[in-house]
């Protein structure tokens, strides 16, 4: 069921090597959320499946975020969900051979810090960096400095993966694509950037990855939603990395467990380019 060994697995930077095919795994509702169902166990062991299958058919590193925690806070999770995505993370880091991410949801990037400092994740997405994003938690405004300064603290070789425009958000009024972008890679302290469409599972137009490529300026830029079998050889061929979730679930829903054979298609098509 293992594809053949690609020729290119990861992005390398003169200081961050990334996974070039992340899959998601996205865990079930957490103690503290509105969805929780008693069972902490049963939720990581079924993350844990996801992986196995993930991993089996070919995909380069893991990103676990609490997906099933909506509605969520805007940028300070709880501490029940800090505690138990380092449960979590913990576990399904010990089962694998691959780089972990994690990502907090909506925009807790220092509690995301905290879960990688402890766990030995090896990456962080963060869904607003730098600047500002009006969303359905309401304004979100990056902590750039804060997380810089706490990384250097207590993550230091964990690497900073920004969303430029990130889904289910709206820009401020006359900010480009272009200038955000280069604030992420000049300013804002991200080792790469994700560019994503307007929502989850929705494809981010060819030409704002060609103009987010162009604003990074050398820093590595990954697809982060929306990516199918269909667009994956198109987008790779811009785009250092991609994120893929939607698209290798059954039925190409979300919240449903992993599809071992969309999985295996999309890593099989993706290690053509």
């Amino acid at each position: 069921m293992t594809p053949k060994r690609r020729c290119k697995s990861f992005v390398r930077t003169d200081s961050i090597v990334l996974p070039r095919l992340i899959g998601m795994i996205h865990l079930g509702p957490l103690p503290g959320s509105p969805g929780f169902e008693g069972d902490v166990d049963a939720l990581i062991d079924a993350a844990i499946a996801d992986g196995r299958i993930l991993r089996r058919v070919g995909f380069d590193g893991l990103m676990i975020e609490n997906f099933g925690d909506a509605p969520f806070y805007a940028d300070d999770a709880p501490k029940v969900t800090i505690a138990a995505m380092t449960r979590a993370v913990a576990d399904i880091a010990r089962e694998f051979d691959v780089p972990i991410g994690v990502n907090v949801l909506r925009n807790d990037a220092l509690g995301a810090l905290a879960v990688a400092a402890a766990t030995g994740a090896r990456f962080i997405r963060v869904n607003v960096l730098s600047g500002m994003m009006s969303t359905d938690q309401g304004p979100i405004i990056g902590k750039a400095a804060e997380v810089a300064r706490l990384r250097k603290e207590i993550a230091p070789d964990v690497a900073v993966m920004a969303d430029v425009f990130v889904k289910h958000a709206t820009p401020p009024p006359g900010l480009s694509l272009d200038l955000a972008t280069r604030d992420l890679a000049e300013r804002g302290g991200a080792d790469a950037i994700i560019v994503s469409g307007t929502g989850t599972g929705r494809p981010p137009a060819m030409n704002d990855i060609r103009v987010v490529k162009d604003a990074a300026d050398g820093t590595p830029i990954f697809v982060g939603s929306g990516v199918t079998t269909d667009t994956v050889i198109d987008i790779l061929g811009v785009a250092d990395g991609v994120i893929a979730g939607t698209a290798i679930k059954r039925h190409g829903i979300a919240s449903n467990p992993v599809s071992p054979e969309r999985a295996l298609t999309f890593v099989k098509t993706a290690s053509r380019k």
